[in-house]
């Protein structure tokens, strides 16, 4: 296992952390040193905003580093969407519109996630979504604008990191996409019996410069654009990272047995 995760508290404050672990052995194993300081650096742009998580401290000693962050414990939605089958629609407007804005925030400051998924969306003590694992993010140096490396889960990759190997900050769009839909359907939006079929269907649907949020500031398609969008209608943007989230409720698809 290349990391794992432990609860810490501080002996100065009492507060409560969790360190997440990464063992040196695995990195060079898996030829991952690089992504561990990727990872460090996109934390350390991206740390003050309420929808990601922030890293405090990091360090290592001879087996492993250590990066103190956000103690979340609440789970995640893949583990609600497990749970449930599928989210209210009350609950996918605040849940997409934090992830919207936290990405919004996340592509200013020239980071590209690249493996947004249900898994990397914490929930915090209050339910609000904490994005996470920016292990195989990109940090966007001297005015690039994309990545040419093949990364990410299948369900969620973009179609142009299939045809061209590369990724834009619009990839990350798509993936937000494919969330909305898997939270208010239950299920993938592209899913197949193998990785390899999951990509036929997803090369059939190809514009990257159109999705919505995407755009440059000032265009008809820009990240205003998309909270702007009818079905953020219902939320208040000005005070949407204040107070607790909304109840937890099942949607369209409900499992006839949720979990305990």
């Amino acid at each position: 296992m290349l990391f794992k995760v432990k609860l810490a508290t501080s002996r100065t404050d009492g507060k409560q952390y969790a360190v997440k672990i990464i063992t040196k052995i695995h990195l060079f194993r898996a030829k991952k040193v690089e992504t561990a300081a990727v990872e460090r650096e996109a934390l350390i742009r991206l740390c003050g905003h309420p929808g990601i998580v922030c890293l405090y401290r990091a360090f290592h000693d001879e087996g492993s580093l250590y990066f103190i962050i956000d103690l979340t414990i609440n789970g995640d939605i893949h583990s609600v969407l497990s749970r449930l089958g599928s989210l209210s629609t009350r609950c996918v407007h605040y849940y997409g519109a934090q992830i919207a804005d936290a990405m919004e925030y996340m592509h200013s400051k020239d980071v590209i996630h690249r493996d947004l998924k249900p898994e990397n969306l914490l929930l915090d003590d209050a339910f609000r979504i904490k994005i996470t694992d920016f292990g195989t993010a990109m940090v966007l140096e001297n005015g690039a604008q994309r990545a040419t490396t093949f990364v990410g889960t299948a369900q969620y990759q973009a179609p142009e990191l299939l045809e061209l190997t590369e990724t834009t900050k619009s990839s990350d769009y798509w993936a937000f996409g494919c969330i909305i839909y898997q939270m208010i359907s239950g299920r993938f939006a592209f899913n197949d019996r193998s990785d390899y079929l999951t990509w036929q269907k997803i090369k059939k649907v190809h514009d990257p410069l159109k999705r919505l949020g995407a755009g440059p500031r000032g265009s008809p398609n820009d990240p205003a654009a998309l909270k702007a969008h009818p079905f953020f209608a219902s939320i208040a943007l000005a005070s949407l990272w204040i107070g607790p989230g909304p109840p937890i409720e099942a949607g369209l698809v409900k499992k006839e047995y949720p979990l305990a």
